[in-house]
């Protein structure tokens, strides 16, 4: 497929990245010669030095060839007529960045369809769901649902209380045969692994595991995590994650919200009806003890300063804190997040990514996440009639060795797969996959 990323920020050199890998034909277009240089040195594209509003850029990338067009850099003004510029001049499908929560709203959402613009990506709307949803799931790491919740992947991280800690698979099996849930991943020390039978569960281990709703009790026995019981939050950042998460959320629980930025402050004091706003240093420990940081249940860091945000949740943590949840842009620094402790961590760039992939997939794909502690990703694939996944029992179809289905979601019901399940046409399947097997699950779920 051709591919053409507009920009070359943290954002678009992410996902050029991802998608090379997949031996796609990418091109990327950036004014700064500077960003293009590092990206091309490191990955076998293309790259454009110039605008993407250009029209003499866009036709030098071949646009009119593109099967998909993106748009993200920095500026929303330009990934809007890039967007369109790129469809009129033959881009099969387009997708912009945007910044501005109004565009996104569904009664505004046509304008931009009948404009040439497919898809538009608001990351801090998407991170700050992903923070909403998170906070009604206890001491749990990471969540996806698919199907609105029949079934899920939780991704937990065993301490020493762990009952399944030095125990197999088949071991935590044997003492539950109805078991409703099914570990697909365990990473560990930086290496992800599709487990076998006979892989032991160790401590410091982040579980990755997909269950229906009556397995998500035994999913927290197993794994020695339980339920938060949250009324206090605090939020650190009025950044437009903070700000979306404080309106979803204080009419639920009792809201304060710390920014540093007098002006910033008093612009979210109007915005948010029920939640105390504090202009202040978050970085200032005293500040956070005067404001009752020991009281809270959840903090949240969301600062868009990575370093700020993982010491402060180490603090909170500290005071006592239940749960604590960090915004951490540079992912070289995720896994020194979650290695300190911090309870679960989120990241633009993987939110985005998520967002955008499945549009470079043939077969159908209703939901992707680009997991935050593992190299791997977790896909919501809907098998079509006659495609090779539905052929045989998943025992003996030829499957990737490095991804795993979880479950299998067919109309209203949903189970845990075995090797005995055989997928029918028109089934949502849950399938957890490292990079390596993305291109042949595509091909087996495609026609």
């Amino acid at each position: 497929m051709k591919i053409i990323v507009a920009g070359a920020g943290e954002v678009g050199t992410h996902l050029a990245k991802m998608l090379s890998s997949e031996f796609h034909d990418i091109t990327v277009i950036d004014p700064d010669a500077e960003s293009l240089k590092n990206i091309d040195s490191n990955l076998d594209l293309l790259t454009i030095t110039g605008s993407a509003t250009s029209f003499e850029i866009l036709k030098e990338a071949k646009v009119k060839k593109a099967a998909l067009f993106i748009a993200v850099t920095h500026s929303e003004e330009t990934n809007i007529t890039a967007a369109i510029m790129a469809k009129t001049l033959g881009a099969k499908k387009t997708i912009a960045r945007v910044d501005n929560y109004e565009y996104i709203e569904p009664e505004n959402i046509s304008h931009f369809i009948r404009l040439g613009i497919d898809y538009l990506i608001y990351p801090e709307r998407i991170a700050a769901r992903e923070v909403v949803n998170l906070l009604g799931q206890g001491e749990i790491f990471e969540s996806v649902d698919f199907s609105g919740g029949k079934l899920s992947l939780y991704v937990l991280k065993l301490d020493e209380k762990a009952p399944v800690i030095n125990q197999t698979l088949i071991d935590v099996i044997k003492n539950n045969k109805q078991i409703e849930f099914r570990a697909v991943a365990i990473a560990r020390n930086g290496k992800t692994i599709i487990p076998s039978g006979n892989d032991y569960f160790q401590v410091n281990d982040l579980v990755y595991v997909v269950t229906n709703k009556s397995g998500i009790r035994d999913v927290l026995k197993y794994s020695g995590k339980k339920k938060i019981e949250i009324k206090n939050i605090m939020i650190l950042g009025g950044s437009r994650i903070g700000k979306r998460v404080a309106k979803s959320l204080e009419n639920r629980f009792n809201i304060k919200l710390i920014e540093i930025d007098k002006n910033k402050s008093a612009r979210l004091a109007d915005f948010l009806s029920n939640s105390l706003v504090i202009n202040g240093d978050g970085r200032d420990i005293d500040l956070l003890n005067q404001e009752g940081l020991s009281n809270m249940d959840t903090f949240i860091a969301v600062t868009g300063n990575s370093e700020t945000n993982i010491l402060s949740c180490l603090l909170a943590k500290k005071m006592g804190v239940k749960k604590t949840i960090a915004e951490i842009e540079n992912i070289d620094y995720i896994d020194l997040g979650e290695s300190m402790g911090i309870d679960t961590i989120i990241n633009k760039k993987l939110v985005t990514a998520s967002r955008i992939f499945k549009f470079t997939m043939s077969a159908e794909v209703e939901t992707m996440k680009c997991l935050t502690g593992s190299d791997a990703d977790v896909l919501e694939f809907v098998a079509k009639k006659d495609s090779k996944i539905t052929k045989e029992s998943l025992r003996n179809i030829d499957f990737p060795k490095d991804a795993i289905v979880g479950g299998i979601i067919r109309g209203n019901k949903s189970f845990i797969a075995t090797g005995d399940s055989i997928i029918e046409a028109d089934d949502r399947v849950v399938v957890f996959a490292l990079p390596s097997a993305v291109k042949k699950l595509d091909n087996l779920f495609n026609q």
